[in-house]
């Protein structure tokens, strides 16, 4: 024989305790969201063809608490007001190529850039279809990273607004590069499109890159 006293107890209990449930559901959700992982789409073609337009990356906001950015971390940060197309905040999305204290060269007379004395080897950087590859930089620049920034690019060259592209058009080091405190995360993997998704692992060429001096 079924209970149905108790039966109607179960179902009172568990929509009295719904509300709760959702209110947790909630709260852990923008805590995760605020602190540990965010989902961004790409919206321009600046890192292709690692990235394309419309991709979605999830981003780990809490890994920069315990290190400092890598080179060749895809990261997440916020673009100062000197990059924005707007007055909006915006999030941009770079290649890490220089950290603090680098000296970075454009370019050797392979065209290729020269961290710490080190040429770096890109085989990221954007090819057409037709296999013509972006120029590690068209125009030349020789700094070092100012401390506590970090020199971003792009892997779409030539359609990068990055620290290349406002150093040489500004002569503004400080501008160019981005301070710490602005990066909001590393992109770690594409999970959208399914058909795409992959983590994103840092090239192995930069493991040759020596410490500044």
């Amino acid at each position: 024989m079924i209970d149905e006293s108790s039966s109607t107890r179960r179902r009172g209990s568990f929509w009295r305790e719904l509300p709760m449930l959702l209110i947790v559901a909630i709260v852990v959700a923008v805590v995760v969201r605020a602190f540990v992982l965010q989902t961004f789409y790409i919206p321009s073609e600046s890192m292709e063809k690692t990235l394309l337009i419309n991709d979605r990356v999830l981003v780990n906001k809490l890994i920069y608490n315990f290190r400092s950015p890598h080179r060749g971390e895809v990261i997440v940060f916020e673009a100062p007001s000197n990059w924005r197309s707007g007055t909006a905040d915006e999030d941009f999305i770079k290649r890490v190529i220089g950290i603090p204290g680098d000296r970075i060269v454009c370019c050797d007379e392979q065209q290729r850039l020269v961290i710490n004395g080190h040429s770096l080897d890109e085989p990221y950087i954007y090819s057409s279809d037709d296999g013509v590859v972006d120029l590690a930089s068209e125009q030349p620049f020789d700094i070092v990273v100012p401390k506590g920034r970090y020199w971003m690019m792009g892997d779409h060259r030539s359609h990068s607004s990055d620290s290349r592209e406002r150093y040489v058009r500004d002569g503004d080091l400080t501008g160019a590069t981005i301070p710490e405190d602005a990066i909001v995360g590393r992109a770690f993997v594409i999970f959208w499109p399914v058909g795409r998704a992959t983590w994103l692992t840092v090239p192995n060429t930069f493991d040759k890159v020596p410490d500044p001096k």
